[in-house]
């Protein structure tokens, strides 16, 4: 099998340069091109180099190059929007790992998934999404508990983390709203707001130091909780995630696949 040819882009970042330092070392990938926005610091740097890695002769560069498999996108909602109509326009296999997305702009993912084969996700992690996947069989099990269920979220990402609540927060709420029913989705308590109703999920974001991203449900009962917790320890279980993804792609018609189907998780 002849190897991946993969475009990061984004190499500049936290994320990006750890795709490239992973995937480097994967036997079946080829990290091709490193690509940044046109006013990055980095550009110009040798990418392997840049990620701490032995120098792959390869340049951070603001121009895509013509002949690459797969790209995967760990940029911002912009970069994301310019990576998507790039790869729409050339016909290449996108993963989008980037977070923090408009309904527009998922809108238009799904606009390019009728041309290309799309991976997006709003967490790449292959714990993070068992635990999706344990908190959907909860909320269904627990959904007509006779004194009713409560349903709190709770992550915590570093200082630096932009959106919030995060998005795999939000993904979590998804899948359990859609088991119960729930319509209200509220971020946070403040002051006297009275019981949560039925029909409500709650939020909580915390922002501190370096942390790589934890994500708690509580599902609360009278006399009993459970509770799913999941912890990143480094942001490698996210990088591993996306080259995994761009290995699934190659070949595939287009459509918007998600990590559920990347890890054999579907229903």
């Amino acid at each position: 099998m002849s190897l991946v040819k993969v475009a990061i882009h984004g190499a500049g970042g936290r994320m990006g340069r750890r795709l490239v330092a992973l995937g480097s070392q994967e036997s079946q990938l080829s990290i091709t091109a490193a690509i940044e926005n046109s006013a990055h610091p980095a550009l110009g740097q040798d990418a392997g180099t840049l990620a701490g890695v032995a120098p792959l002769g390869i340049a951070v560069l603001a121009q895509w190059p013509q002949m690459v498999d797969v790209a995967i996108d760990f940029s911002s909602p912009e970069g994301a929007t310019a990576a998507l109509e790039h790869c729409t326009a050339n016909l290449i296999p996108l993963v989008i790992a980037t977070t923090g997305l408009t309904d527009g702009q998922i809108s238009a993912i799904h606009q390019s998934g009728k041309k290309i084969p799309i991976c997006w996700a709003p967490n790449m992690s292959l714990a993070v999404n068992l635990t999706m996947r344990l908190a959907e069989q909860a909320a269904r099990a627990l959904k007509d508990v006779p004194q009713g269920l409560d349903v709190e979220i709770i992550e915590r990402h570093h200082r630096y983390k932009e959106d919030s609540p995060s998005g795999t927060a939000l993904k979590f709420g998804q899948l359990i709203a859609d088991q119960l029913g729930a319509t209200k989705h509220v971020h946070g308590r403040e002051v006297q707001v009275g019981a949560r109703t039925r029909q409500e999920i709650g939020y909580h974001a915390v922002r501190t130091g370096d942390d790589p991203g934890q994500h708690t449900i509580i599902f609360g009962m009278l006399g009993e909780t459970i509770e799913l917790r999941v912890a990143a320890s480094s942001r490698d279980c996210y990088a591993q995630g996306a080259l995994a993804a761009a290995k699934f792609l190659v070949g595939k018609k287009p459509g918007v696949y998600s990590m559920f189907d990347v890890l054999g998780l579907k229903d």
